[in-house]
């Protein structure tokens, strides 16, 4: 049971941190500071502050509440939803005429189980605000729409034309154009092209999408969740030559293909549950969003503690992309760059904990000690290589050879930087790694 102390913690926002962040997305700001904004959400706490949480950091490590974008939910969107709070907002830098900055935040109001919902728009001149509410964007009305006005998300395409993704569970993933003037949808009333659904048999469980332009590959990746955000959540990608899609996973299956075969058979699985030996047992990683800093690529995702579901909090994992042009994400939280950079170059072969992120597997995936193999040595500076895992970390008993990626992360337990690697095997499952630590 809780102490009154520990309740009166838990109900205080300043001694959060990263605690208590759920749909987040991070951006960074003209003032050099991060800001992380999420869902209206906390554990242990009877009133949670209402209108889009935020909280700043210097360095993707320390987080510090500072307070809510709004004051509450917006009043066209509470008559539509009838809201308590906003969920998944996404804050995008957006284009002006006059070069003058200016920033776009999509946020959605509605209730659990339910497809009366809104997606608006706040803008600001700052992350760090004042925001003012510019009204609707999408309204869905659950006895008459399919489809879900939740979980916004932009990207721009090539040509610098805004699209936004949304969607959930019902009618599945959805995207439409934006009028990059306004930031309002191109053609007010329209629904936009699927590109990612689930069958009825998982209740067509697929949410949280968002989309990112790589010119590296010049195609667009798109991150998905399954399955229910309480328990089992994991996180998905699948890429395309078009914004409109089709987007195609690892084994070339269309996301939204929902014939035959099983409903985890479709999507290439990046991040589930997972435990490191010693570790915390993290359960339901999801609902992630992806931003640079210069040419590094990082991903934010909430995730639950697995011998306490209630408790959430936001993970942000560096992303790292194999020869083939899959982006991964490292096994390890970000730390801070320091943290994952090796004293010398080290050999890559040796003893690994090792985890494979079987699509079927909805609880916790425990790793495995296994032999890697690799002629390669590395002080963490990421580089792409073939790896052989060993014949008994196979489901049929034979090596494993990897598309892999190896780099410094920063392990929790032992508190140092070790070897970590993400890798994809012939039949499109990945895998990851966090070398064996050593005395």
């Amino acid at each position: 049971m809780m102490s009154s102390r520990d309740a009166a913690t838990a109900a205080d926002p300043t001694t959060w941190g990263a605690r208590n962040a759920h749909d987040p997305t991070v951006v960074r700001g003209d003032d050099g500071r991060w800001y992380m904004f999420s869902t209206d959400a906390a554990a242990g706490v009877d009133e949670v502050p209402a209108g889009v949480h935020v909280r700043t950091s210097p360095d993707l490590v320390e987080w510090t509440f500072v307070g809510t974008a709004l004051d509450g939910v917006p009043a066209a969107a509470f008559a539509h939803s009838g809201a308590a709070g906003l969920w998944a907002p996404e804050v995008v830098r957006w284009p002006s005429a006059d070069g003058s900055p200016r920033w776009h935040m999509y946020y959605s109001a509605s209730t659990f189980g339910s497809r009366t919902s809104v997606i608006g728009l706040a803008t600001a001149s700052s992350p760090a605000g004042p925001w003012t509410d510019a009204g609707p964007v999408v309204t869905t009305t659950h006895q008459v729409d399919g489809h879900n006005a939740i979980d916004a998300a932009v990207v721009f395409d090539r040509a610098g034309r805004p699209w936004l993704t949304y969607g959930s569970f019902f009618g599945g993933i959805h995207i439409l154009p934006l009028d990059v003037r306004t930031g309002f949808a191109e053609r007010p009333g329209e629904v936009g092209t699927l590109i990612a659904r689930r069958p009825a048999s998982v209740d067509g469980a697929v949410e949280g999408a968002y989309i990112v332009y790589r010119p590296e590959e010049d195609r667009f990746v798109l991150f998905v969740s399954y399955d229910s955000l309480f328990d089992s959540y994991s996180m998905r990608v699948a890429v395309s030559s078009s914004v409109t899609g089709p987007y195609l996973d690892a084994n070339g299956r269309t996301l939204t293909d929902v014939s035959g075969g099983t409903p985890d058979a479709v999507g290439t699985k990046i991040l589930g549950g997972h435990r490191f030996p010693d570790g915390t047992a993290w359960i339901a990683p999801g609902h992630n969003s992806v931003f640079r800093d210069g040419d590094r690529l990082f991903l934010v995702h909430h995730v639950r503690h697995a011998d306490d579901p209630t408790r959430h909090e936001a993970q942000i994992r560096r992303v790292h992309v194999t020869a083939s042009g899959w982006p991964l994400v490292s096994p390890h939280p970000f730390a801070g760059y320091d943290s994952e950079r090796l004293r010398a170059p080290e050999a890559v072969s040796g003893d690994w904990d090792v985890v494979r992120f079987d699509p079927a597997e909805r609880g916790v995936a425990a790793s495995v000690r296994l032999p890697v193999v690799a002629a390669a040595h590395t002080d963490g500076q990421a580089l792409t290589t073939p790896l052989i895992v060993s014949a008994s970390g196979g489901p049929d008993d034979a090596d494993i050879v990897l598309d892999a990626v190896v780099f410094g992360a920063f392990d929790p337990v032992a508190q140092r930087p070790v070897l970590a690697f993400a890798g994809l095997d012939a039949a499109g499952v990945v895998w990851t790694g966090s070398k064996a630590v050593t005395a």
